[in-house]
């Protein structure tokens, strides 16, 4: 059943009154930032820095309404020298990665939201109707619409000819990405109460995997998508709906034959992927999503704190409290620094050897969904449809 949209809510009373708004339906989707009127919760003030590092602002952009406060994480995609981006209200915009020229744009009716993917010569959108449209990399020309039962939160993924998506419903589903055609489906089921997103999928060779809402981290087969191995991120435990909230809303990251995770339980785990048996388990993480380097895992809790993980060991390296509150996006790596955005549209450079802020940029506007880094660029999308590239000096 296709389920109504609602805005964040912040008190946790808040997710009572939307269940009984929601009646029959089984899932609730929406982002707890975790501020009330508790004035301790209210956002760590920023304090002023020295910048280590300077950062150039390359260009920005606007690619029409953004999702305001509907609490998707919307990010772009970047391939081939472009920047791929969609907004929930202005289509999907192809723009070259270092100048931030306009290339295409896919003008669109729907209600944008999961997406973009881009890949093998596509880029894949999802809307929150379960619209699947898929264009041509090279001049945003349409090759195939499809539809999933439920709103696509997660960017799709493209490989071995494969469109993967994962909706809001627990279901992954594969399209043939010549025809769109579908080939198979997955679908686990869906707690009752959840935090807003969905995991996207990440393709491996011959193998794709999830993380869902469960807590659990799945490999599918990509020919058939016959489950190969479940191993819990983060387990569901605790008395309430609320406490047992455990999402795997974040990409799968793989680096080599490793694979790791994070899950709003305030786990992170590296799983040997053919196996998947797990090889360390930290009690640090969050539910948006990692950022990898050559030593170290960075995460951000829900709290908003930045962590970074011993790559090999799972052992703190550090932890930077001074973004307590502030609804912090899920970090990316761009060199030697750690990148991420706030709820006042600040990006973030953090030193990965010791977590110490090394600069700041303003861009306006919420930042929520991950920062995509490609070719020593960072790439950052805001709530308002606002796109800004940087680049280290």
């Amino acid at each position: 059943m296709s389920r109504p949209y609602h805005r964040p809510l912040r008190l946790v009373a808040g997710f009572a009154l939307a269940a009984l708004l929601l009646g029959g339906c089984t899932t609730v989707k929406n982002l707890f930032d975790g501020r009330g009127k508790d004035k301790s919760l209210e956002p760590t003030p920023l304090v002023q820095i020295t910048p280590s590092v300077n950062v150039a602002r390359l260009w920005s952009a606007s690619i029409g309404g953004g999702e305001k406060s509907l609490g998707m994480g919307q990010h772009p995609a970047i391939a081939d020298g472009r920047v791929y981006a969609a907004a929930v209200d202005g289509g999907v915009h192809a723009l070259d990665l270092k100048t931030g020229q306009s290339v295409w744009r896919y003008a669109s009716e729907l209600p944008l939201s999961g997406g973009p993917g881009a890949g093998e010569g596509l880029v894949v959108v999802g809307s929150l109707e379960g619209d699947v449209i898929a264009l041509d990399a090279a001049t945003g020309t349409e090759k195939w619409k499809a539809k999933v039962g439920n709103e696509v939160l997660a960017a799709p993924a493209i490989g071995g000819g494969t469109v993967y998506v994962h909706s809001n419903d627990g279901r992954v589903t594969a399209f043939d990405a010549a025809t769109g055609e579908r080939r198979w489906f997955y679908s686990v089921e869906v707690p009752v109460l959840t935090v807003r997103g969905t995991g996207p999928v990440t393709v491996g060779p011959g193998i794709v995997f999830v993380g869902n809402d469960n807590g659990n981290l799945t490999a599918l087969s990509a020919t058939d998508g016959g489950v190969l191995w479940s191993t819990p991120v983060a387990e569901p435990d605790g008395r309430s709906e609320l406490e047992r909230m455990a999402d795997v809303d974040g990409a799968v990251v793989i680096d080599n034959t490793m694979l790791y995770a994070t899950s709003y339980k305030n786990h992170t785990i590296a799983i040997d992927g053919p196996s998947g048996q797990i090889v360390w388990d930290r009690e640090n993480g969050g539910p948006r999503g990692l950022g990898l380097s050559n030593s170290a895992v960075v995460v951000t809790d829900p709290v908003g704190k930045v962590w970074a993980l011993d790559k090999n060991s799972g052992a703190s390296l550090w932890q930077q409290d001074g973004l307590a509150h502030r609804n912090t996006s899920a970090p990316a790596v761009q060199g030697d620094y750690a990148v991420v955005g706030d709820l006042e549209g600040v990006v973030h450079w953090l030193r990965l050897n010791d977590g110490a802020f090394a600069a700041r940029a303003e861009i306006g506007g919420p930042i929520t969904g991950q920062p995509v880094v490609s070719d020593g660029v960072v790439v950052v999308q805001t709530t308002e449809g606002q796109l800004a590239a940087f680049a280290l000096q």
